[in-house]
C-alpha cells in the first residue's frame, strides 16, 4: 500500500451552491452534486466541498473547531502570465485577494486568494518544476 498520496481533498463550506458557482467560474468541472456535498474530478483524485454543518456532524467536531486548521492549497502554472490570469479570474469569480502576484525571494512567482469561505489558494510559477500537459508536476 502506497502511503504518500492523497485521493480526496474536502473543504468545509457554508454554501455549497455558492462554492459550486465559484469553482465552476474558475474552470473546474463538477462530477457529482449531492446537495450538501460536491465533487470535482482531478485526474485520478477528487476535490470536494462539504457543507460545514454536515462535516461537523460526520466528524463529531464543532463548526468552530473545523475552522481552526491552517493550510493552503496550490496550483502551479507554466508562467508568471498564467499566474496573473488565474489570480484575476479567481478575484472576478468572488475570491478575496490576499497577496497580489509577486516575485519570490527563491526565484518563483506567487499570489494568494481566499475562496468565498476563506480557504487560501496559492497560484504560483515555480521555475524549478516542469508541468506536464495535464498540469501535473513532472
Amino acid at each position: 500500500m502506497k502511503a504518500n498520496r492523497v485521493t480526496l481533498i474536502t473543504l468545509g463550506v457554508s454554501d455549497p451552491k455558492r462554492s459550486r458557482a465559484y469553482y465552476e467560474a474558475l474552470g473546474w468541472v463538477i462530477e457529482e452534486d449531492l446537495g450538501e456535498t460536491l465533487f470535482f474530478d482531478m485526474n485520478g483524485m477528487k476535490f470536494g466541498c462539504f457543507h460545514l454543518e454536515g462535516l461537523a456532524k460526520e466528524t463529531g467536531r464543532t463548526v468552530e473547531d473545523l475552522k481552526t486548521g491552517a493550510m493552503t492549497l496550490a496550483q502551479n502554472f507554466n508562467s508568471d502570465d498564467e499566474v496573473d490570469a488565474m489570480f484575476a479570474r479567481a478575484v472576478a469569480a468572488g475570491a478575496s485577494p490576499v497577496t497580489q502576484p509577486f516575485k519570490t525571494d527563491w526565484g518563483g512567482y506567487s499570489s494568494y486568494v481566499a475562496d468565498p469561505d476563506g480557504h487560501l489558494w496559492e497560484f504560483a510559477h515555480n521555475p524549478f518544476w516542469t508541468l506536464d500537459d495535464e498540469g501535473r508536476v513532472a
